[in-house]
């Protein structure tokens, strides 16, 4: 079946950990970065609920993503998360997505 997009085929293409020499990036990475640009940029505000502010920014396009990855297919979506497809309802509901 051919990749919906870049995203969507780095869901299964993507090795759990990238070599130096294939230029790939793990997602590990792209979160410290961001995390750290995050910082950076907070010009002497102090932080709070940071835990809360990364799962809100994270959760709706990790969902998003894989439902789209899925065809819509919450059976193959709940698998592809590793959670109940009762729980991807759930929290499909409480992120705004068609459930």
């Amino acid at each position: 079946m051919p990749a919906k997009n870049n995203t969507a085929a780095a869901i299964t293409a993507a090795p759990a950990q990238a070599s130096a020499t294939d230029g790939a990036v793990p997602l590990r990475r792209h979160a410290e970065q961001a995390l750290s640009d995050y910082f950076a940029n907070l010009d002497g505000a102090r932080p709070a609920r940071l835990y809360d502010l990364v799962m809100r920014e994270v959760e709706q396009p990790l969902f998003k993503v894989v439902l789209d990855y899925a065809d819509g297919n919450q059976s193959r979506a709940a698998g592809i998360l590793g959670i109940h497809r009762a729980t991807l309802r759930k929290k499909l509901r409480e992120l705004g997505l068609s459930a």
